[in-house]
């Protein structure tokens, strides 16, 4: 029996939270975290070629990364212990919520995960620490077409939920939105 999917648009309805099932007993628990199959069956049907790890320190702030077409890489972020707030940051050319942003604080008692499609920047904030997270790519790693935009741009306007106390010395040099190079166009659909 296949555990139970929810699948729930955020405000950017392209951006998803996906809640996998979780099966307790006195032994521990059991988590399907990924299954292609019961995804397809909800309508989602993204393809993987590369998993990444990341672990965090509270206050480590990472992004907000995105890589450049024809590379554009979708991400289904998970969080495997602690905390951190995600955020997707919209930069598709034409897009009713172009530079808009929507933010979810992931945990992995909540079994979420976030989709978060090409065309939106991402960028998270370890609420803890040896926060990890797991993030499913659907593409590889290049780093010719790697960009990123400023995590404290004003226009985008980011409620980040504490300071950051870390981050790499390239998001702190990363421009502004309306600086930075992107080639992500909206598809209106049929």
């Amino acid at each position: 029996m296949p555990m139970p999917v929810k699948i729930t648009p955020l405000e950017i309805p392209d951006v998803l939270v996906i809640e996998t099932g979780l099966i307790r007993d006195d032994r521990g628990y059991f988590a399907e975290t990924y299954s292609a199959k019961v995804l397809e069956s909800h309508g989602f049907r993204e393809t993987f070629r590369q998993d990444n790890l990341s672990q965090s320190r509270k206050g480590t702030l990472r992004g907000l990364h995105y890589q450049l077409e024809p590379h554009g890489m979708g991400k289904l972020v998970r969080v495997l212990s602690g905390s951190a707030f995600d955020v997707a940051v919209d930069i598709r050319r034409g897009s009713p919520t172009f530079g808009k942003w929507v933010g979810r604080v992931l945990t992995f008692d909540s079994r979420e995960a976030l989709w978060i499609p090409p065309g939106f920047a991402h960028g998270f904030l370890a609420l803890e620490d040896a926060t990890l997270l797991l993030y499913k790519c659907t593409t590889t790693h290049t780093p010719e077409a790697e960009r990123s935009i400023h995590h404290a741009d004003p226009a985008i306007g980011i409620k980040w939920p504490m300071m950051a106390a870390l981050t790499a010395p390239k998001d702190e040099a990363a421009p502004l939105l309306a600086a930075a190079e992107y080639n992500f166009e909206y598809d209106k659909g049929p």
